[in-house]
């Protein structure tokens, strides 16, 4: 009770309230943006926590990124685009309900749907987390080997359309986490006798490139493309809310389900979240034929998903240090840099701070009501900035927080160089999300198969001997080995022929 009871103390600080209230206001204006997603908006607050206190720097990150969610779902109803990729799922059924006049009921559901998701979520990450600590703290390097092989498969099978697509962006991330210092042996790999490198890759300014210079780039080559805004009147978003929860209130329990769990599981996140809920809805729904003309089914399913999965991404970030999305891939970075180790000695040692993060998820999702409400009905306003004005001055906060986080020119490069690197990579169709993994779970695989190694005397076999670490990698070994089977032309094949007929030689 003492560990709660200065986690409200720490919160409810005059300061805190202050940071919390700004970053809502900021992460919302950055979801409703098209173009600028919530994990863009993290990416640049971090440079901003790194002169903060932990509870003010995590308030800022949590805060941000629940409103930048749920403001996606603005430009998404109101241009058919989509703010942040949480959206995506169900743009096209909003703007339909939109041109038949439903603007209203539209972003009302939307508001009320990903308010109650969210809370829903964080209630799952209170009861879950420290249960779960409880079990993880008697875990030894095999596990955490095992986890983190685990995290990086689901990151790339479960978080992109297409495997070796994303195993390929895994391997580069892994490759781009060996350079600096061996921490087995002590010798320099990869530095080329730059004296920068020997620290490695810092990881901050090659979020930043990766998620926030690409998405400039990408908003630069887009410039010249113009959008039309519905010009509907936006009333009493309440009204007709009753309604949909009396008839859909089945959809919201089961799309906040899905979207905890998937958010939970390494490298999905948000907006796999919204995809799988919304093509659940369709494929359980009494009328299937209605969705795509405006339905309000798969938008309560798919907003109450993507919100819910916010809370459900941080249950492995907090008890294991695996990142369940590349937004707490983030959090992981900011938790090291304020000394709070992610994994489950962290509950043990610094309580009241997971109870202010706790507490800080149920306000962000509270205020999320009032400023959404604000949000909808200024949107025509926020919505009118020209990106002219806008990429240029999110450049600069971009290299000024790339040379603070290294002191040194060395972080603008950094950015700018994995910035076009990351611009690149999605051009041609491969994600980034498994790169950053690879970048963050890298260290963690190579001093935990070591450190096995060494207690194991080189004997492989005694991965499988401890009960938990014989499950987790037996279930590892079986998802690789069923993805080398559908990758394979044979698998391929075997999924593309009706039965009965015969493959072609």
């Amino acid at each position: 009770m003492h560990a709660i009871e200065t986690a409200f103390g720490l919160v409810f600080d005059f300061q805190v309230l202050g940071v919390i209230l700004a970053s809502a206001m900021f992460g919302m204006f950055v979801g409703a943006m098209p173009g600028l997603t919530a994990t863009m908006a993290t990416a640049l607050l971090v440079p901003v926590t790194f002169f903060m206190a932990p509870v003010p720097a995590l308030g800022a990150i949590v805060t941000a990124t629940a409103m930048a969610i749920f403001a996606g779902d603005i430009p998404a109803a109101m241009l058919r685009m989509p703010g942040t990729p949480a959206s995506a799922a169900y743009a096209d059924e909003s703007y339909e309900m939109t041109k038949k006049g439903q603007l209203d009921l539209c972003m009302g559901t939307n508001l009320v749907f990903s308010v109650l998701g969210g809370i829903f979520g964080v209630v799952v990450l209170i009861l879950l987390a420290p249960v779960l600590a409880e079990v993880a703290i008697n875990f030894s390097s095999f596990e955490y080997f095992w986890l983190a092989c685990l995290g990086l498969t689901c990151a790339v099978f479960i978080g992109t359309g297409d495997p070796v697509k994303g195993l390929l962006s895994l391997f580069v991330g892994l490759a781009i986490g060996c350079i600096g210092i061996d921490p087995a042996a002590g010798q320099a790999r990869f530095t080329f006798g730059n004296v920068d490198l020997l620290s490695g890759i810092n990881f901050i300014p090659t979020l930043i490139g990766m998620f926030a210079v690409s998405e400039l780039l990408r908003g630069a080559v887009t410039l010249d493309k113009g959008l039309t805004m519905v010009q509907q009147h936006v009333g009493n978003l309440l009204s007709g809310i009753g309604g949909v929860w009396r008839k859909y209130w089945k959809n919201f329990f089961r799309g906040s389900i899905l979207g905890t769990v998937i958010g939970a599981l390494p490298g999905a996140g948000a907006d796999i979240a919204a995809w799988v809920s919304y093509a659940v809805s369709k494929k359980l729904s009494k009328e299937p034929e209605k969705f795509g003309t405006g339905h309000i089914e798969g938008i309560v399913d798919s907003t109450s998903a993507n919100n819910a999965a916010l809370g459900g991404a941080w249950i492995p970030a907090l008890v294991f240090g695996i990142p369940g999305d590349s937004i707490t891939a983030i959090v992981i970075g900011v938790l090291y840099m304020k000394g709070m180790n992610p994994g489950p000695s962290v509950f043990l040692q610094t309580p009241e701070l997971i109870y202010a993060v706790f507490i800080i998820f149920i306000l962000a999702n509270i205020v999320m009501f009032p400023l959404g409400w604000a949000a909808i009905k200024s949107a025509k306003q926020i919505l009118r900035v020209p990106r002219n004005i806008l990429l240029p001055v999110i450049l600069i906060f971009c290299m000024v927080g790339s040379f603070a986080m290294t002191n040194s020119l060395y972080g603008v490069v950094l950015m700018v160089v994995m910035g076009v690197f990351g611009w690149l990579l999605e051009e041609h169709g491969i994600p980034v999300a498994p790169l950053i993994l690879g970048l963050v779970l890298g260290e963690m695989l190579e001093q935990n198969f070591m450190t096995s190694m060494i207690k194991a005397d080189g004997s492989f076999l005694v991965f499988f001997e401890r009960p938990i670490a014989g499950v987790l990698g037996v279930c590892t070994l079986v998802i690789w080995g069923f993805m080398l089977w559908r990758i394979l032309p044979f698998g391929r094949r075997a999924q593309v022929i009706p039965e009965g007929e015969v493959a072609p030689p």
